[in-house]
């Protein structure tokens, strides 16, 4: 039996699985049950408790119980339990020496080493800092597998000799992965992935929780959002409820004794339909459907072209999400799969592959993709004008991994014997737009006029999705290296402007938006193109948030300058 195991490390729950007989088997708890809540808590004894029994205790002692710490994993937020401050890694990694420990016992041998899956669209970031987190449990990690290329081999060891086009759709408790993929003869070719690592059931969950909230203010005048206890009680009936509402029209939802108006306790009772339910949350699914698009469109396909699309994550149990995927590709989801064990099933697969249980000869092949665009910041001339903080891409988004991929760099100014490179990843055209990852000096450039030495960049991008950089002085070979330490990095948050136009206030910002884009479009911004795009951006961003007008009109203000500057004064 192998020392390797595989691991799902949900947002709600969490699961192992080894392989036996080159067929995935997933691992009862010391409960017997295959799916272990991802809850951490202390005990009354001080003990650090997982799974179900620290679930049990989350509505009595909610500031002693941490849930749902994937959604923080690299933001670099820490969260408190018994008073102590914890980072996510910590907490992740009590829920994987948990499963390890079960792994341990019902195998009757050590686990030292473990394939850890992760969404699809987890950032470098994230990706080490669940790297991290194995280490903090005493194994080490070793691959980290995208959660919907582990439900594709799930599919894939039962069914080596198909040949199709399949488009998984992954929606768990807090994120979403849309991943398309080819299959022919034992070969798994993922195309491309796309996601949002902020949305899932939970979401689900809040948008309920605030529909009752809100019910309950109305009607006893009480504002109850500041009582950490009752949105326990309430977060566990709607979870409750939500699961009901998949197999029932209605669910009546009682909470006993919810608050006290005045002396007089009283409970939280709502008959909540299906109907309610969907259209609460009707926005939220309906807007994956840009995820699906992109992912299409960068794999070159059409829905048209997808013969089989495969459903992962508890919430794909939700009617209306399977409803919206039909409506939206024009052909039924298969039920092929478990949604809650496909993915670890799929990450015992890839252990059999790592350690030769499973050859690529005769079984199985995979091949994924890096699901960001990387690269570095640039001084670009545009009309011969100098313009600084340029995103140059060096990994494009959706490019087979593992890849290397190297450019080669002038120095900016005479005699510059020292350059710095700064790392990013996303996809704005304004490096500083997209989330920064590391930099680091490379020293020792011969001086010479400008342009002259030449700096070769490299980036090498492994098959668990993390990021190596190197810079190279190309006359005198000398070589600078940096394995990004990138943990606790606040990743930028991604804003959807789209319908940023039907934003309360937008009706003045739409001429001169309209304006600038036209001159993008023509040539006309010159140099100011890059900054032009981010004024837009920020605008945008701002009418969607809702931030102070006064914020967005001096972005206004700044984009109003540059087009009279580029038009000489002609009107806007």
């Amino acid at each position: 039996m192998s020392n390797m195991v595989g691991i799902d490390l949900g947002t709600s729950t969490s699961e192992i699985a080894v392989l036996k007989d080159g067929k995935p088997y997933v691992i009862p708890n010391h409960l017997g049950e295959y799916i272990t809540p991802s809850v951490v808590g202390l005990s009354a004894d001080g003990r650090i408790i997982v799974g179900k029994e620290a679930r049990d205790q989350l509505l009595l002692k909610p500031d002693d119980t941490v849930i749902e710490v994937k959604r923080l994993m690299g933001s670099g937020t820490t969260v408190f339990m018994g008073g102590k401050e914890y980072t996510p890694q910590q907490i992740s990694a009590f829920i994987l020496s948990y499963l390890v420990d079960c792994a341990r016992k019902y195998l009757g041998e050590d686990i030292d080493r473990a394939v850890i899956t992760v969404p699809a669209y987890f950032s470098d970031t994230q990706r080490r800092a669940t790297v991290e987190a194995g280490k903090l449990a005493g194994i080490k990690v070793g691959r980290i597998v995208n959660e919907p290329t582990a439900a594709a081999l799930d599919y894939g060891i039962d069914h080596m000799r198909e040949c199709q086009n399949i488009l998984i759709y992954d929606l768990g408790g807090g994120t979403l992965d849309v991943t398309v993929l080819e299959m022919f003869e034992g070969v798994l070719d993922v195309k491309a992935s796309c996601g949002s690592n902020r949305l899932g059931g939970k979401d689900f969950d809040q948008r309920l929780m605030d529909y009752l909230l809100s019910r309950f203010a109305t009607r006893y005048n009480l504002d109850v959002s500041g009582d950490k206890r009752a949105l326990m009680r309430l977060k566990d009936a709607v979870e409750k409820c939500k699961i009901a509402l998949s197999d029932q029209e209605e669910y009546h939802l009682l909470i006993p004794f919810f608050a006290k108006v005045g002396e007089n306790p009283v409970s939280l009772e709502e008959i909540v339909s299906r109907e309610t339910f969907e259209s609460l949350i009707e926005e939220l699914i309906e807007s994956t459907a840009k995820q699906i698009n992109t992912a299409l469109s960068d794999a070159g396909l059409t829905a048209s072209d997808i013969d089989l699309i495969l459903l992962v994550g508890g919430s794909t149990r939700i009617p209306y999400v399977r409803s919206f995927i039909e409506r939206t590709l024009g052909k039924v989801p298969q039920s092929l799969i478990d949604p809650d064990l496909a993915v670890v099933r799929g990450a015992s697969v890839q252990v059999g592959i790592l350690d030769n249980q499973l050859s690529s000869e005769q079984d199985i092949v995979i091949t994924d993709v890096c699901p960001y665009t990387l690269g570095t910041s640039v001084l670009e001339y545009i009309g011969g004008f100098p313009v600084s903080d340029a995103y140059d891409v060096i990994i494009p988004r959706n490019v087979t991994i593992p890849v290397v991929k190297e450019k080669i760099y002038g120095t900016a100014a005479d005699n510059q014997t020292v350059v710095e490179i700064n790392v990013y990843q996303g996809e704005f055209k304004k490096a500083s737009h997209n989330n920064f990852l590391g930099k680091f000096m490379l020293k020792g450039i011969p001086p010479a006029p400008a342009f002259q030495e030449k700096i070769a960049i490299s980036f090498s991008y492994d098959v668990n999705g993390i990021l190596q950089v190197e810079g190279r002085i190309v006359s005198t070979e000398k070589k600078v290296s940096l394995a990004i330490e990138t943990t606790g990095v606040e990743m930028v948050s991604e804003v959807d402007t789209e319908g940023w136009d039907k934003a309360s206030g937008a009706r003045k910002y739409k001429a001169i938006i309209k304006k600038a884009g036209r001159m993008l479009e023509t040539g006309e911004a010159q140099y100011y193109a890059i900054e032009m795009e981010s004024l837009i951006r920020k605008i945008k961003t701002g009418l969607v948030r809702g931030d102070e007008p006064e914020i967005i009109d001096a972005l206004k203000e700044e984009l109003h300058e540059i087009i009279y500057e580029l038009t000489e004064g002609k009107d806007v």
